[in-house]
Formats: structure tokens, C-alpha cells, sequence
């Protein structure tokens, strides 16, 4: 067993995921045959925030790197990770955290991440009624609709606090009763002075006229390494060939995005988001595209594996650092860019 890094604030992730450690797991090997390599990915979360590998499906890059794509949304980063350690997927989208905890409960074969998508976080704080040149120290004394203690929005969210000099536990009221996906419609109904938002909630707040969009953490935060692309160790070593492949259709798509008007981008992955239309959904891609999100390329650096170390550190969910160099290869990042 691994060293146990966590403080007890993580241990509700960490049991669920625990739970799939002691299930079969039968690992897949690249297909010997002149067929598409089939390849189970599941995601986090179904987001416009992940425009670049939606670029890369609609676009067929995976289909053109010989690869057969299953999508699946996992609707939480440790139903994600579960698939993942069980076999269920192949490859797991989520904010790396998950897997510094799944390498702190002992795991042998640890998830490792492979390409990083995102680099600032993907919220942005609503307020009810709109501020002019706004500050953080605004919120001292206020309440606001946050994240699920423990979850990378609230803990970036904090962080921002506590660089700000304001202590998120005395400063403010930071409301965790409401299931994610279900604080927009509380603001709407008159809950909270503010809320933290993804989008297309944000944009949506605005266009009701319930709210205004007066910060982004994504910018205030820094260059946070949110979301990543992460397999097991054993795929990673039996499934070179496919792996590489994957990472250079989603190098294409980043390279689409980096090139590419909100426009474009927009139409090209309307078919991603059918209930969205297609202006709102260009003016989220243009807030996105405009807090430069998005990598140029999928690398993984080691200077932002430990920032993200540092607020969890901060969030007290991390005791000491992991070792990057286990939970972290660059090799097909970089191949992917050659």
C-alpha cells in the first residue's frame, strides 16, 4: 500500500472509488485486425467547456486516427473514475484530483494522466443585480451558491477567496445544500446574493435577466490544470498505439479551436448541445475562448500538476504532494505536436 496523502475531508471520494479497486479487471489490448480500434471514453460532464474534443468528434479526427469512439457521460468525477478502474471505459475525462486520490488509497494499477485539455477553471460568479468594477471582497457578509465541499469548483472557488484575504468560513455564507446542476434555478428563484455557475447556466442567468455574470474564476484563479485525459497504467503500457492515436485526433481539435473563430467553433459542435441555440452558444464559446481555456497543446506540465496540488493542499484534502512523475506522462502529448 501507498502512503495514505488524504486528510479525512476526501475520504467520501476516496471510499467510492475504493469500492471498484477489489473488482476484476480484464484490460483491453489494441485490435489486431484492419477494423476501428474501439475506445470507451467517459466524461465528467457533457459541457461546452470541452469544446476542443467535441471539435474532434464532430470533425471525425478520431475516425481518421482509426479510432471507433463510445461516449459516455459519467455525470460525476468519481462515477468517472469508477468506470475506469472497472474496465467500464477505457479512458476518463475529469479534473486530475481524481487521480491523486485513487493513487493515495493504494491502488497498483493507478490512473495516469495523459493530456490535459483545460487550463482555467470553467465557472464564473453571478450576481443578482449587476456591479460595477467588481471585487472579491465584495462577497464579505453575502451569501453565495457554491459547489459540494470537496469538488474542484469549490475548492478553486475558495482558493480564489483565500487569496483574496477573505476567509471562506467566517467572511461569507457559502450555501452547499443544492445539488450541482440545480443552483441556477435556486438563484432564479431568489436564493442567494450570488452563485458560482458553468455555463451554459451563466450565460442563460443573464439572458432571463436573473443575473450577471462579474467574474470568471477561470481568469482570477490562474492557469489551473481542470480537466484531463487519464487511463489506467496497464492500458497506458498495453495500448500504446491507441492511446497515441487518441491524443493526436484531440491535438487536432485544440489546434481547430486555435484557429478558429467562437463562430465556427460553434457551429461545428452545435450538434454536441441540440437544446442550446446556436447565438448562445457562440457567445459561451467566444467567454471561453476569450479566457484562453484551452491549451495550445495537451501537455501536462509539471508546474500546474502542483498548483492544482496546492489547493487541494489548501482545501485540506491533501496532506503531502504525489510524485508527478507517476501520475503524469507527456510522451504522447509530445508525439501528438511532432
Amino acid at each position: 500500500m501507498k502512503k495514505k496523502f488524504m486528510k479525512r475531508a476526501g475520504a467520501g471520494t476516496l471510499a467510492v472509488l475504493m469500492a471498484a479497486f477489489g473488482l476484476a479487471a480484464c484490460g483491453s489490448t489494441d485490435s489486431g485486425s484492419g477494423d476501428n480500434t474501439q475506445v470507451v471514453l467517459n466524461e465528467v460532464a457533457h459541457s461546452i467547456f470541452y469544446a476542443p474534443m467535441y471539435v474532434a468528434i464532430e470533425e471525425g479526427y478520431f475516425a481518421d486516427e482509426g479510432i471507433d469512439l463510445t461516449l459516455v457521460t459519467g455525470f460525476g468525477a468519481d462515477k468517472t473514475m469508477t468506470a475506469v478502474l472497472t474496465d467500464e471505459a477505457d479512458i476518463g475525462f475529469m479534473g486530475s484530483e481524481s487521480t491523486i486520490y485513487t493513487y493515495a488509497g493504494g491502488t497498483q494499477d493507478y490512473v495516469v494522466n495523459f493530456a490535459q485539455l483545460t487550463q482555467r477553471a470553467g465557472n464564473f460568479l453571478v450576481s443578482r443585480e449587476p456591479v460595477q468594477d467588481f471585487s472579491w471582497d465584495m462577497l464579505k457578509g453575502k451569501t453565495v451558491l457554491g459547489g459540494r465541499a470537496g469538488g474542484m469548483p469549490e475548492m478553486v472557488f475558495e482558493y480564489i477567496l483565500n487569496k483574496n484575504g477573505i476567509d471562506p468560513k467566517t467572511d461569507l455564507t457559502i450555501d452547499q445544500s443544492i445539488d450541482f446542476g440545480s443552483t441556477a434555478a435556486a438563484f432564479s428563484g431568489g436564493q442567494g446574493d450570488y452563485t458560482v455557475e458553468f455555463e451554459p447556466h451563466a450565460t442563460l442567468l443573464e439572458e432571463k435577466g436573473d443575473g450577471h455574470v462579474v467574474a470568471s474564476l477561470g481568469e482570477d484563479s490562474g492557469y489551473v490544470p481542470y480537466t484531463s485525459f487519464s487511463a489506467k497504467k496497464s492500458y497506458l503500457e498495453n495500448n500504446q498505439d491507441t492511446v497515441q492515436a487518441f491524443t493526436n485526433a484531440l491535438q487536432r481539435g485544440m489546434d481547430y479551436v486555435a484557429s478558429h473563430t467562437a463562430a465556427e467553433i460553434a457551429q461545428v459542435i452545435a450538434p454536441q448541445f441540440p437544446e442550446t441555440d446556436l447565438d448562445t452558444l457562440t457567445t459561451i464559446v467566444e467567454r471561453y475562448h476569450s479566457q484562453d481555456t484551452w491549451k495550445e497543446d495537451l501537455i501536462f506540465e509539471e508546474d500546474s500538476f502542483m498548483l492544482l496540488q496546492n489547493i487541494l493542499k489548501d482545501s485540506n484534502v491533501l496532506e503531502e504532494q504525489v510524485p508527478y512523475e507517476e501520475l503524469v506522462t507527456t510522451e504522447f502529448a509530445e508525439n501528438a505536436i511532432k
